[in-house]
């Protein structure tokens, strides 16, 4: 009898265990994988881990038992690098999530990895629209921008407004090349032409060569296909050689809130930028802005940011909703079964492709006399529906998308 019992004492307890390990662990790890030195850093940087743990706070799940834990390392704008953080995140460090990613090179890698170790990625840095086109995966959503969006919002209204002869100056890599290829597409579509172009290497300092040539061209626009550091040095450099005050236009195909600051009202002054999220739009997003700047030196956030916000805010309700972050694909699936709904962005949903739509907004940069104070720079001028803002659905070349 003993025996017997004894026996019964050690079933209850291994069935108690076989029960536990069935039972879905409420743990997500959440990895933020950007440039947090170089030139990429004020767009993303520590600023989208601080939003990262905001929309972490503001998600409730910490509330719920659930165990949140949100982790962040430099990707040094090197895929190779940011490639082998992201598998040992994904193979030893039971890393859920990568968000941000700003770098299209260095997402496209991680793109890939996640989709092979079946993770998710929200990627609101890099701007390839091919995240969403030719390199599509289950396991992917791209959350804030692309550069066909771009393209077609502010390429196109410049064209319309004149601009109908260009030339590029690109950064040297994958974004550069795709901002270029998309706006190129635009210009030509839209009766323009490109008079010519040069490459420049990322993270470059003098810009003084390249804007001869663009200067040469005669173009009347010079389409500025690189971001960050590089469209900020090439716009005050540009202002130096009198190029503007020469009768061509800059178009920054790709300007951040912290470009306008770095750059200052006097020399980037009617400049015309596309962006879903401005921190003074609404009270929502001034909320928001109150709360990330108290954090984080005083700045308000850019659009990469509330991207990582927005989209891990929607990740973690996917999550709660399958009951567990271990399959990439279904939180991923899920969160395209849920309509999106957040304070920065609004409602909108995602595309079987990973396209998260939301309506784009064309803004032009104030004039020193027109601004109120730090951070007021942008006046809206106009706003592009979700549906229009982004690519057909049909014309990505995305394998997921069935004709």
């Amino acid at each position: 009898m003993k025996v017997l019992r004894m026996a019964a004492v050690v079933g209850a307890v291994m069935t108690a265990a076989a029960v536990h390990a069935q039972a879905p662990e409420k743990v997500v790890r959440v990895g933020v994988l950007n440039d947090q030195s170089g030139p990429y850093a004020d767009m993303g940087g520590p600023g989208s881990v601080v939003a990262a743990h905001l929309a972490v706070e503001d998600s409730g799940l910490l509330s719920k038992g659930w165990k949140i834990e949100v982790v962040s390392a430099d990707h040094q704008n090197k895929a190779d690098i940011g490639s082998n953080i992201a598998r040992q995140w994904f193979d030893t460090e039971r890393v859920d999530v990568i968000t941000d990613v700003t770098n299209s090179a260095v997402a496209l890698a991680v793109n890939q990895l996640a989709f092979e170790k079946n993770k998710a990625m929200l990627a609101s840095g890099p701007a390839t629209s091919d995240l969403t086109g030719k390199a599509c995966t289950p396991n992917t959503v791209h959350w804030t921008h692309d550069t066909w969006a771009f393209a077609n919002g502010t390429g196109k209204a410049i064209v319309k407004t004149g601009g109908d002869t260009w030339f590029f100056l690109t950064a040297d890599y994958a974004f550069g090349l795709a901002i270029e290829r998309d706006t190129e597409v635009v210009v030509l579509a839209n009766g323009g032409k490109v008079l010519g172009r040069v490459r420049h290497p990322l993270n470059t300092a003098d810009f003084s060569s390249f804007l001869l040539q663009a200067q040469s061209s005669k173009a009347k626009v010079i389409g500025l296909a690189n971001s960050g550091n590089d469209t900020t040095n090439s716009i005050k450099q540009a202002a130096e050689f009198g190029i503007v005050a020469g009768g061509q236009n800059l178009a920054g195909l790709l300007i951040y809130l912290t470009d306008v600051h770095s750059i200052g009202l006097r020399i980037a002054q009617g400049l015309l930028l596309e962006s879903p999220f401005y921190w003074d739009m609404n009270e929502e997003t001034r909320a928001f802005s109150k709360r990330f700047e108290q954090q984080i030196r005083g700045v308000k956030p850019t659009m990469v940011q509330a991207g990582v916000y927005a989209s891990i805010l929607h990740y973690l309700k996917a999550v709660e909703q399958v009951g567990t972050a271990a399959d990439g694909a279904k939180v991923v699936a899920a969160m395209k079964a849920m309509p999106t709904n957040d304070p920065l962005f609004g409602k909108g949903h995602i595309r079987v492709d990973g396209r998260k739509l939301h309506p784009m907004h064309l803004f032009e940069v104030k004039k020193p006399a027109e601004s109120k104070g730090p951070w007021d720079y942008y006046k809206l001028r106009a706003t592009v529906p979700a549906e229009e803002a982004f690519r057909p659905l049909n014309e990505g070349g995305c394998r997921l998308v069935q004709n």
